[in-house]
């Protein structure tokens, strides 16, 4: 009995237990003593002998004196090769039509610290084959790398691509793990059925906790992916790639369950634990002697405002930087990246070749200085700047056209077949711009072509 408490408070999916005699751990399963499918897990302190608890699932059969038993135990999921293919929930559920789970192996959402000594320090580049990305934000293969946006300015096409381009053009032998973080169910299905058309579901698991579930499903369906992950890259020594859509949603079922709490708030209003919660995810996705794991995470940004709290939170932890614009979405260019804001800690002469590290400088220049003729152009027209800065906006208005891309995912509703690039073939192709030789060309020609080579079959 010692195991024993009872329900004090039930505050929607919090609820607060007193523990008299043995207290139970941080993350340790509460059960209802009457109905063990009701689980709850142990959050945080809320007084000497009482605790807060998150309810898994409905907290409808739950009331004040009702008895609760300590597992002793942390949440688990299940875990194998059998879950290549699958879609499952938080609770290990299949979500799809192939059937019941058949896998013998769980593992905590929780994991233990990683020793610095097993952590590898990434230091390959990861093509893409999307212009933007690869020449002004190139991803380390192994590292973290955000894709920031507001609403609908092409984040999760801009993710879906990404998937396409690296586990079904290439036929990576990676496995892959995708985390659907409160967004769309449609979403989720696209995605699903673009893996299966492609023939690479297989090498896919799948794990949503869709928009609509409860705050406490959103939050923990980011812990069990990044553990299915880690499984795969520690019991295998695979090479993992992990992909969330949204960082951000994870952090408002954060924000939620503080408010059920009553915790006082932090910056920006945000819970008070916002960058213990940020840090207990990201830094368990980390490269290490069994595998690799490449993270990219989609970012929505509030109101977009950059500077959001929650936003900067989650920006120390990337190593690339992916910020797509409204402003330039609004003009019709896709991707819609803001090439000056996007960056990466890869631009430098040990990661990229010199030809990519001074063509990036060069073009970063120009952009810089196109920037500022922007306002200019917006005041009085482009007929009365000097014929240096003439020159110099339209060069940058061919960058800029340049770096637009049709894609993949989107080819149903374009019309436009999808193009893959190579980064060698986009540096040649901004190395010519840079140079003049097309300055006499419309910038408009540059729109949606594939490389210099498509203008001499126009």
């Amino acid at each position: 009995m010692d195991r024993v408490g009872k329900v004090i408070a039930i505050r929607g999916q919090i609820v607060e237990v007193l523990f008299e005699v043995d207290k139970p751990a941080i993350h340790d399963v509460v059960v209802l003593k009457e109905d063990t499918s009701v689980l709850m897990e142990v959050y945080a302190s809320a007084g000497e002998h009482s605790f807060y608890c998150l309810v898994y699932r409905s907290s409808k059969l739950l009331y004040r004196g009702a008895l609760v038993l300590n597992t002793g135990e942390s949440f688990k999921i299940p875990v194998g090769a059998e879950l290549l293919g699958r879609v499952i929930n938080i609770f290990g559920e299949p979500q799809d039509v192939g059937g019941p789970l058949k896998s013998s192996q769980s593992r905590s959402i929780f994991s233990k610290d990683i020793h610095y000594s097993n952590i590898v320090v990434p230091d390959t580049i990861l093509e893409t084959g999307i212009k933007a990305i690869d020449f002004f934000a190139p991803i380390i293969k192994g590292s973290r790398v955000g894709l920031f946006g507001g609403a609908g300015v092409g984040k999760t096409v801009l993710l879906t691509e990404i998937i396409h381009n690296i586990v079904v053009l290439h036929k990576d032998t990676s496995v892959s793990v995708f985390a659907g973080v409160g967004e769309r169910a449609r979403e989720g299905h696209e995605l699903y059925e673009t893996l299966k058309a492609n023939k690479v579901l297989q090498q896919v698991a799948l794990i949503y906790g869709q928009m609509g579930e409860n705050p406490v499903t959103r939050l923990r369906t980011a812990f069990g992916a990044v553990s299915l992950a880690e499984y795969f890259r520690d019991e295998q020594s695979k090479n993992v790639l992990f992909f969330i859509d949204n960082m951000y949603r994870f952090v408002q079922a954060g924000y939620e369950l503080s408010m059920l709490m009553n915790t006082i708030p932090s910056e920006d209003g945000y819970q008070s634990t916002l960058l213990s919660e940020v840090a207990s995810l990201q830094e368990r996705l980390v490269s290490t002697n069994s595998g690799s794991m490449t993270s990219i995470e989609a970012v929505y940004i509030p109101s977009d405002d950059v500077t959001d709290y929650a936003v900067q939170t989650i920006f120390t932890y990337l190593s690339s930087q992916v910020v797509l614009s409204r402003a330039i979405y609004q003009e019709g260019r896709f991707p819609a990246v803001d090439l000056l804001a996007s960056t990466s800690i890869a631009l430098n002469r040990e990661m990229v070749s010199k030809k990519h590290y001074t063509a990036l400088l060069t073009a970063q220049g120009l952009l810089k200085n196109m920037a500022n003729l922007e306002r200019v152009v917006s005041l009085i027209g482009e007929s009365e700047l000097s014929e240096s800065d003439k020159l110099i906006y339209k060069r940058g208005m061919i960058l800029k056209n340049y770096m637009t891309q049709y894609f993949h995912v989107t080819q149903s509703q374009t019309g436009k077949e999808g193009v893959y690039v190579p980064l060698d073939e986009t540096i040649a192709d901004v190395e010519t711009i840079l140079s003049g030789r097309h300055d006499d060309t419309p910038a408009e020609t540059f729109l949606y072509i594939k490389s210099l080579k498509d203008l001499l079959k126009t």
